[in-house]
């Protein structure tokens, strides 16, 4: 299932690692690790440093693996939400209409 993974490492996380010198290098690991299929970059409305990634999740049962070398390495905030591309939307048009007519009354 394709997945948006958002993580938000805070200030002091962010700054130690980046005046160590880690900071991208640690996140590359990390992503090396995902294989997402896309990963941006951004300072969210709280000013902490924040990825969204796109990802594929083959079951639940990988998110702690996904989670826990961000939480570990930045204490970041972690995410998770099913998302759909243009062609996963269209797939999903007669459920949509299925629904509109039982339930759009």
């Amino acid at each position: 299932m394709r997945m948006l993974l958002r993580v938000s490492i805070p200030v002091e996380a962010g700054n130690a690692a980046a005046k160590a010198g880690t900071l991208g290098s640690t996140i590359e690991e990390i992503l090396a690790d995902l294989k997402p299929e896309a990963a941006y970059f951004f300072a969210d409305d709280s000013g902490q440093r924040t990825a969204s990634i796109v990802f594929d999740m083959k079951d639940t049962s990988q998110i702690p693996a996904i989670a826990e070398p961000w939480f570990l390495e930045f204490n970041a905030q972690v995410t998770f939400r099913p998302v759909m591309n243009p062609q996963d939307l269209a797939k999903a048009g007669p459920s949509i209409g299925k629904a509109g007519k039982k339930y759009g009354k």
